[in-house]
C-alpha cells in the first residue's frame, strides 16, 4: 500500500465518522423534539380531560369562594381577636387564587360560569345549598362580629367541604380532584381551628 493509499483511506475513515456522528446527534435532536411535543400534547389532554362533575364543582365552588372572600374582608376594622383576623387573613390568601384557577380551568373548558351561581349578593348568599343572611357581618364588631363570623365560617367552610368530597368522588380532571382534595383538607383543619376559637371564646 502506497503513502497516498493510506492517506486516503484514513481521510476516508474520518469522513465516516463524522458522519455517523452527526447523524446520532440528528437523532437524539428529534427524540428530544418528539419528547417535548408528546409532554405538551399529554398536559394539553389532561386539561381537556373533565367531565359533568368537574363544571359543576367549579361552577359552584367559584361564587362559594368569593362569598368566603367577602367575609373575610370584612374582618379588617370590626374583629376584635387578632386570631380571627389571622384567619380571615390566611382564607383570601388561599382562595384568592384558587378563584384564578378555577376560572381558567371554565376557560379551557369552552364552560362559563352559570348565570344562577354568579354575582352572588352578600346579603344572601347561596353556599353549596346553604342560604346565609350575612348582613349582620357587616354591622357587628368586637366580640360580637368574632363570634359572628367563626360560626358563618365554620358553615359555609362545611358547605366546600361537602362540595369536595363530592368532586373528588364523581370528578374526572385530575387537577381539579387535587383542588377538591386540597380543600377538604384545609378547611377541615379550618373549621376544627373555628370551633377551638369558639369555645375559647364562650360562644
Amino acid at each position: 500500500m502506497t503513502r497516498t493509499t493510506a492517506r486516503f483511506g484514513r481521510i476516508a475513515g474520518g469522513l465516516i465518522a463524522a458522519t455517523l456522528a452527526l447523524t446520532a446527534c440528528s437523532n437524539g435532536s428529534d427524540s428530544s423534539t418528539a419528547s417535548d411535543a408528546s409532554s405538551s400534547s399529554s398536559s394539553a389532554d389532561e386539561s381537556a380531560n373533565f367531565n359533568d362533575a368537574d363544571v359543576t364543582f367549579v361552577q359552584g365552588m367559584l361564587p362559594h369562594h368569593r362569598g368566603a372572600l367577602e367575609m373575610a374582608q370584612l374582618a379588617e376594622g370590626r374583629a376584635q381577636d387578632p386570631r380571627v383576623l389571622d384567619l380571615a387573613s390566611r382564607i383570601e390568601a388561599a382562595q384568592d387564587p384558587e378563584i384564578q384557577t378555577m376560572t381558567g380551568w371554565l376557560e379551557d373548558w369552552g364552560k362559563t360560569e352559570s348565570d344562577s351561581m354568579g354575582g352572588m349578593d352578600m346579603g344572601d348568599m347561596d353556599m353549596g345549598g346553604m342560604d346565609m343572611d350575612t348582613s349582620s357581618l357587616e354591622t357587628a364588631s368586637g366580640a360580637e362580629f368574632d363570634r359572628l363570623f367563626l360560626q358563618m365560617m365554620t358553615e359555609h367552610h362545611s358547605g366546600a367541604v361537602d362540595m369536595a368530597k363530592t368532586e373528588i368522588a364523581d370528578g374526572q380532571n385530575p387537577d381539579a380532584i387535587d383542588l377538591a382534595r386540597s380543600i377538604e383538607e384545609s378547611q377541615t383543619a379550618e373549621i376544627q381551628e373555628m370551633q377551638t376559637l369558639l369555645t375559647e371564646l364562650g360562644s
